[in-house]
């Protein structure tokens, strides 16, 4: 069968690839994402000790360091029963929201927004971040500025802007001074105006791309995330998932995701795929992320982006809203809700409390640290013996849980955009557009060496190579 092949996706973490598959009219029937590399962590921890868990899993990303940071610190908490004290608590979500604010500005105006601003088939050698500096360098510094202050958040707290050490078992590893805690309420400051203009600038590319986003990988799925009493939550929780309707399939406590998660298995990927046991495979595959937290949350508990959520909720009244271009959309939301409960958390004077740790020692356990990374839900499993060693391993990425998803949303926006014949390479970024709509980490989901060039080959039904497009990092 005819394929184009697209290998690797560009602008997102790691390396990916799409198959396109084509008949012998040259129509697309179908479409796959394929994660390519192989994934082992889990194994590479076994035998390391619980401790060393915290410090090790963030060098998974270099773009989510934090979420694997606080995963990993509050599944050694659960395996050696430790209460850590409310200052400590603070600190690890402070820590948390400076990385959303971090991350979620870095994907919208580095990696979603070239597509929007420049045009979905302007030239490849300038849709990038440095063709938007081209055309708009005021906006662009000022999302630099963003996620400056998102990653001087994280350093303050955890130590370091990237691969943070401050959050061990029982706590954190040192207060917060007076000192940093005035910068930071100085930053977030800033931070507000910023997160506010970049909503502003994502409405405006919605009202631009009006009638491409209602049939734009508009799949109907389930949705899975954090809630704290039906109100969005990002670092503690409890798991829901929500049907197409809207009404809730499942609620449960994220320690006992093996009762109600299982992992399918295809061929065409590393990746495995998540799916809800109750419904079965493929039936009971969810999304998860910025949209489908929203989806999941019936509140917001921060003033603006409450007020935001509202407005977002009325594009589909009584439904989730499903548009997969409005991820873009949601993401914009939580990066002011992330800003917003920095404010709340960094104006509580828990914060800079002297009690950040309690002791801890070493016994055998099991523990289970569940969070919402930028990307979506974020699940560390361990199991380690009484010398305090991790015998098992088992790792839930946000990119594994939307990997069916973005399989569906590849597919429908190829069926929807490439055609037979010549390739159109404005066509071809529609269908990395989808991929991109969920900012997968395949840093995560895999680990790879080296660099791919992007070669793009279209076959005809006999075989021969009708055209060919390479393009190299």
């Amino acid at each position: 069968m005819p394929t184009i092949t697209l290998a690797p996706i560009s602008r997102l973490e790691g390396h990916g690839k799409v198959t396109i598959q084509l008949d012998e009219k040259n129509k697309v029937v179908g479409a796959h994402f394929h994660v390519v590399e192989f994934r082992g962590f889990e194994k590479f921890c076994e035998g390391r000790l619980l401790a060393e868990m915290p410090v090790i899993t963030p060098r998974i990303c270099g773009i989510c360091p934090v979420s694997h940071h606080l995963a990993a610190v509050k599944a050694c908490d659960a395996a050696l029963g430790a209460a850590v004290p409310p200052a400590a608590q603070r600190l690890r979500e402070l820590m948390h929201m400076g990385q959303f604010i971090h991350s979620h500005a870095l994907h919208f105006f580095y990696l979603a927004a070239p597509d929007f601003v420049l045009g979905t088939s302007s030239d490849p050698a300038k849709r990038n971040v440095f063709g938007l500096l081209e055309k708009d360098p005021v906006l662009v510094k000022k999302a630099i500025r963003l996620r400056q202050i998102g990653q001087h958040l994280i350093e303050r707290i955890g130590g370091r802007p990237i691969h943070p050490v401050a959050a061990l078992p029982g706590g954190m590893s040192r207060p917060l001074s007076h000192e940093h805690r005035h910068e930071i309420r100085q930053d977030l400051k800033e931070a507000l105006e910023l997160a506010q203009l970049a909503l502003t600038v994502g409405k405006g590319v919605f009202e631009t791309y009006a009638d491409t986003v209602p049939k734009f990988a508009a799949i109907t799925t389930k949705y899975m995330g954090l809630h704290k009493a039906e109100q969005l939550e990002l670092y503690d929780g409890t798991l829901r998932v929500v049907g197409e309707s809207g009404s809730a399939i499942a609620d449960f406590d994220p320690k006992d995701y093996l009762a109600h998660i299982g992992e399918h298995v295809e061929n065409s990927s590393y990746m495995k795929f998540p799916f809800l046991k109750a419904l079965g495979w493929p039936a009971g595959t969810y999304r998860v992320g910025p949209l489908a937290r929203l989806n999941v949350a019936k509140g917001i508990g921060t003033p603006l982006a409450n007020r935001e959520l509202a407005q977002f909720k009325a594009l589909v009244p009584g439904a989730p809203v499903y548009q997969t271009l409005y991820y873009h959309y949601a993401r914009l939301i939580e990066l002011l809700y992330a800003v917003e409960r920095a404010q709340q958390l960094i104006d509580d004077d828990t914060i800079v409390s002297r009690e950040v740790r309690i002791p801890v020692e070493r016994r055998a356990g099991e523990g289970v640290g569940v969070i919402e990374a930028p990307r979506g839900t974020l699940i560390h499993h361990y199991w380690c013996d009484d010398a305090g060693k991790i015998t098992k391993a088992n790792l839930i990425v946000a990119t594994a849980h939307n990997n069916h998803a973005i399989d569906a949303s590849v597919a429908a926006v190829a069926k929807q955009f490439v055609k037979g014949g010549a390739i159109a390479e404005g066509d071809l970024n529609l269908v990395e557009m989808a991929v991109r709509c969920y900012d997968p980490c395949l840093s995560c989901a895999t680990h790879a060496a080296g660099q791919m060039p992007l070669v793009v080959t279209l076959l005809a039904a006999d075989g021969s190579v009708l055209q060919q497009v390479e393009r190299r990092p």
